[in-house]
């Protein structure tokens, strides 16, 4: 892809990209594709949302998918039972509200459409029961005020899951996050915190506690890898690097070993832009 590309709306950018023949996988992989409804079903069905699935389970009410995109996350909280309200600026058909409008005139499910930014939400206090954000809060403009409105609007006893936010370790390695980023250079828009500028944002917000996911820690920030994809990726690396006999071969690929190596490995892990989710429940 060119790098000097640069487009004027993120429904451009995504146009471009779905016509480029060797991005094909990033397109399935950030759920571009068409048909919407058969990308929302996949979404469904994934390793990510089984994991926020697990976190929801045992709740029912009201949701609210803030920065919904194209409604993949809306679509998967109203087929698991939620009264769904999905927020987004973006009024495109392709990537934005009349996507989402026309996915649930498909798929038969009632989402609510709004069109309105997370930084000034326009409900009322205790409105909902989960708050769910995929990949939002990176792209506020006020990350403290967003922080905050998502904690008005959400009842005693409520949950947000703010999933998939790209952290960095020191200001100074921003840019080199940028600079690699997939999709930043289309139409910019990218961005990374420290982590405890996220938990510092939500604890500030009120949320009496705040579960952090970290990178290898959860299916939600692994996709697309699932933890037997990712296993199997680092088996053949090593194998490949390291001449190691058929038992250590075996050894790498068990899922405990495995599971070790992950552990290890977190403290080390400073990959700039890496995904972090967070779990925040208001008393």
């Amino acid at each position: 892809m060119s790098g000097e590309r640069q487009f004027r709306t993120w429904e451009e950018a995504v146009v471009w990209l779905r016509n480029q023949p060797d991005q094909g996988q990033l397109v399935r992989d950030a759920f571009y594709d068409d048909p919407l409804i058969a990308a929302a079903e996949r979404y469904f069905r994934s390793s990510e949302w089984q994991a926020v699935a697990a976190l929801l389970s045992g709740r029912s009410g009201s949701a609210l998918d803030v920065g919904a995109g194209r409604g993949i996350a809306s679509y998967a909280l109203a087929r698991s039972g939620f009264e769904v309200t999905a927020l987004e600026p973006d009024g495109s058909g392709i990537v934005g509200a009349a996507a989402i409008r026309d996915l649930a005139v498909q798929a038969q499910l009632p989402i609510r459409v709004v069109e309105e930014f997370s930084e000034s939400l326009p409900f009322t206090d205790a409105t909902f029961d989960v708050v769910f954000a995929r990949a939002v809060l990176h792209h506020t403009r006020d990350l403290d005020g967003a922080c905050r409105e998502m904690f008005r609007v959400l009842r005693p006893g409520g949950m947000l899951i703010a999933a998939r936010e790209h952290v960095i370790s020191k200001e100074s390695d921003l840019q080199h996050f940028l600079d690699q980023h997939p999709l930043h250079h289309l139409y910019g828009g990218e961005h990374a915190y420290l982590l405890d500028r996220y938990t510092g944002a939500l604890t500030s917000a009120g949320f009496a506690e705040v579960e952090t996911l970290a990178p290898l820690q959860s299916p939600i920030n692994l996709f697309p890898y699932t933890m037997q994809t990712l296993r199997s990726a680092v088996v053949e690396k090593l194998t490949r690097k390291i001449p190691v006999a058929p038992l250590w071969r075996a050894a790498f690929a068990s899922q405990r070993v495995f599971a070790s190596l992950l552990s290890l490995a977190e403290r080390f892990d400073h990959r700039p832009g890496r995904l972090y989710s967070f779990v925040c429940y208001k008393a």
